[in-house]
């Protein structure tokens, strides 16, 4: 049994189905008998990508993910994925190579000390020395990912660790045991002493590990809390259930949680991985005005939530209003706030239970009305905006036209800023676990990877990247990868020639241009260029039959490219944030 069989094993049993990789010298032993023994390999053009659609995986599933990047470079190009993950608190385990052994800190090829550069951006991290550790550590590493707070773990494994014994022995030359000298001599018995301490203790069958419930760490809640919050919950005029990711980390609660929700009537504003928890039109969730809404509340439930600079450090919260925190992060309970009650759990299993205890709602009916009027002034105002003629397409009704028209089964993507944003304002998930994003590192890039991983985990469902023409570039290679494998995505591209976002603030602050401008690149010949297809449009009427081509094409496993050229809109004028 070689390192790559014993890693297999482990993976297997702990439930993980999908390696994400880029071939390396280092690690071929873990994709190749990975995909010996039925998993399912998906190799992509970035490192980066693979450590993406882990965490997209995790996200998704409850699963770790799981990618393995070879040595040196392989490593370092996931560093920026995996701090993403580390902050959106996603489970996922990096497999990196390194050089054998014997050859550390000699001028190997690619060896670099990879633990110390990642060791900040991860909750565990540990090096094999020998065969016999493979499997505690892998266990540990996969235990300690899901464990309380969520998060990515990475193991270094040297490659003499993970071929073959037979193989190692001829590398280190051993075939040949003719040394003459007593300097040969004692070298070849420091090699062969060397070689057997790394396949001494050996075991023929790998048991692996069952993971716990991520959430059992946690110290967990009583029937104080639940009454606690009933109390003020049944005394409240107005409240506010802030519904975060931090509130979507056991995804296998997403269903039950929605219920208890909906249960609670609460009214509710849904950010990051919660969006699409409630579907698209529950009367009891409410999208615009959220700020105005948290000034006026006398109660405020933040599960899952962190008070950053989404919040505006706390000054969006109503400094009357009681604050209920929830949170499996004790650092985030208290993260620019001072709560009436701070609760150490997951959020949605205290809402779950929560729900379970309650009493017949109070309703809130004067509350959601006001709530309910301003969606509906907000939203006559974005459709009157939408109408507005500009220099190309106006992106607010090209996601209206989307909006109208996405198929039930769909799983948005948002890689971008100016462009992605307007898709967060303006597009409703329709299910739970129906939208991924970044989060609060805000990279872009991620659209490649989370795609891929959106699919491997829902291969019936149409994944839809929205890019900004500023980030389309970080993964375009991947619609190979999407090709190749008949993927059902297909990528909206804002093309406007600039990097939006950054632009308007700049120039307004700074009168100049620098660095902010792109040229108007034909996106889509690039994707044909990889084997999807494509259009470019440049009217509302093209954009929507090219929305058509996209789902025809799609369901002929072919991805898709939309290139749409659209015009600038004072829509998020002002609204950057830092």
């Amino acid at each position: 049994m070689n390192g790559g069989q014993i890693i297999t094993r482990v993976l297997q049993h702990a439930g993980v189905r999908n390696l994400f990789t880029l071939c390396g010298g280092h690690i071929g032993p873990i994709y190749v008998e990975a995909e010996k023994a039925g998993m399912r390999i998906w190799d992509v053009r970035h490192e980066a990508t693979a450590v993406f659609a882990a965490d997209a995986v995790a996200r998704l599933t409850g699963v770790p993910g799981v990618a393995a990047v070879t040595a040196g470079p392989g490593v370092t190009n996931a560093v920026t994925a995996i701090k993403n993950a580390q902050m959106a608190q996603s489970p996922l385990l990096l497999l990196g190579g390194a050089t054998a052994t014997l050859l550390r800190n000699r001028g190997a090829l690619q060896d670099i000390d990879q633990v110390a550069l990642l060791r900040s951006a991860v909750k565990y991290d540990a090096q094999a020395a020998r065969v016999r550790d493979l499997e505690p550590i892998l266990n540990r590493a996969l235990r300690t990912a899901q464990m309380g707070v969520p998060g990515p773990v990475f193991l270094e494994f040297p490659v003499d660790l993970l071929y073959p014994e037979k193989t190692v022995r001829e590398w280190y030359g051993q075939k040949n045991n003719n040394a003459k000298g007593l300097l040969e001599k004692l070298t070849q018995w420091y090699i062969n002493r060397h070689v057997n301490h790394l396949f001494s203790g050996m075991r023929s069958q790998t048991s692996g590990t069952q993971l716990p419930d991520p959430a059992q760490a946690l110290p967990g809640f009583g029937a104080a809390a639940l009454e606690k919050t009933l109390r003020v919950l049944q005394k409240a005029e107005n409240p506010v259930l802030l519904l975060g990711s931090g509130a979507l980390l056991s995804p296998h609660l997403a269903d039950e949680l929605a219920q208890a929700v909906k249960q609670l009537g609460i009214p509710v504003y849904c950010s990051g991985m919660a969006r699409g928890l409630l579907g698209r039109n529950h009367p009891d969730q409410f999208f615009h005005y959220r700020k105005k809404a948290l000034k006026e509340a006398d109660l405020i439930i933040l599960a899952g939530v962190p008070v950053d600079f989404r919040l505006d450090y706390g000054r969006h919260l109503g400094r009357r209003a009681v604050k209920i925190a929830l949170n499996r992060n004790r650092q985030e309970l208290y993260k620019n706030l001072r709560p009436q009650q701070a609760v150490l759990a997951d959020p949605a299993a205290f809402l779950i239970a929560l729900a379970g205890r309650a009493p017949a709602s109070p309703g809130w009916k004067n509350w959601k009305d006001v709530l309910q009027s301003r969606d509906d002034e907000r939203e006559k105002e974005i459709a009157e905006m939408a109408a507005t003629e500009v220099q190309g397409i106006n992106p607010l009704q090209l996601f209206r036209h989307l909006e109208a028209h996405l198929p039930e089964n769909s799983i948005l993507i948002a890689d971008g800023g100016d462009f992605a944003a307007t898709a967060a304002y303006t597009m409703r998930p329709r299910r739970p676990l129906g939208w991924l994003d970044p989060g609060v590192f805000g990279t872009l890039g991620v659209g490649g990877g989370f795609a891929l991983g959106a699919a491997a985990s829902y291969p019936d469902d149409y994944i839809w990247i929205i890019y900004g023409d500023g980030s389309v570039a970080y993964s375009l290679a991947e619609f190979e990868t999407f090709a190749k494998n008949g993927l059902k995505v297909c990528g909206i591209v804002g093309n406007n020639g600039s990097w939006e976002q950054i632009a308007r603030d700049q120039i307004a602050l700074l009168g100049a241009e620098t660095a902010v401008s792109l040229p108007r690149t034909d996106y889509d010949k690039v994707a044909g260029g990889y084997g999807a297809a494509g259009e470019r449009v440049h009217t509302q009427a093209e954009f929507e039959k090219a929305l058509k081509n996209a789902i025809a094409s799609m369901d002929r496993g072919v991805p898709y490219l939309i290139n749409a050229e659209i015009g600038s809109t004072t829509f998020r004028k002002g609204s950057i944030s830092m």
